[in-house]
């Protein structure tokens, strides 16, 4: 199956269900995805940020469900089913999303307070604030920023009602994306 209908697949199958128990949010999943992609376009992002505000929490569809207590490691889910046809500047922002949670709880001391329930109980799952030894590695990282970035909208993308464009607009981008990495890869390697 294609990369870009497995991940159609995946948020029809579970895009639709509510977060539960602690987890618990206002939103669906695809709801939240489609929210915080709508987040990135407004703030003028390139089409790899928006792709991966979309899927920074596809990782909680793949692989085995974890209890409420426990951290899934939905991130690093994510990077299995999306680093084979996808750069670093649309999988970093997915893999730090948490930390960027981490570290903006340690450095915005406003921050903490603007964390719904549920993203309260994951980030002590996830190590809580960052350590300051843990806050310049962060700091120092390629796509910190864009992590930021990614982490605020994805606390703002909890809006029961709010109208999106549909999935498929931002499948259409995401596909535009690959095919444009796949093109670039075959001009930097030649024919074969």
């Amino acid at each position: 199956m294609d990369l870009i209908q497995r991940i159609e697949t995946l948020f029809l199958t579970h895009g639709h269900t509510l977060y539960d128990s602690r987890r618990a949010e206002a939103v669906t999943a695809q709801q939240h995805a489609l929210q915080c992609a709508q987040l990135a376009e407004w703030a003028g992002s390139t089409p790899a940020l928006v792709a991966a505000a979309l899927l920074h929490d596809i990782g909680h569809f793949v692989g085995s469900a974890s209890d409420d207590d426990t951290d899934d490691a939905h991130e690093q889910r994510a990077l299995g089913l999306l680093s084979l046809e996808f750069g670093r500047d649309m999988l970093e922002p997915i893999r730090l999303h948490v930390e960027a949670k981490r570290y903006l709880v340690a450095t915005d001391r406003d921050y903490l307070a603007q964390l719904s329930p549920a993203s309260r109980h994951s980030l002590q799952l996830q190590g809580g604030a960052m350590s300051l030894d843990e806050q310049r590695w962060f700091a120092s990282l390629p796509h910190a920023e864009e992590a930021l970035a990614l982490r605020r909208w994805d606390d703002a993308a909890k809006t029961p009602g709010q109208r999106t464009p549909p999935l498929s607009y931002y499948l259409a981008m995401v596909d535009t994306l690959r095919q444009r990495r796949a093109a670039s890869e075959a001009l930097a390697y030649g024919p074969d």
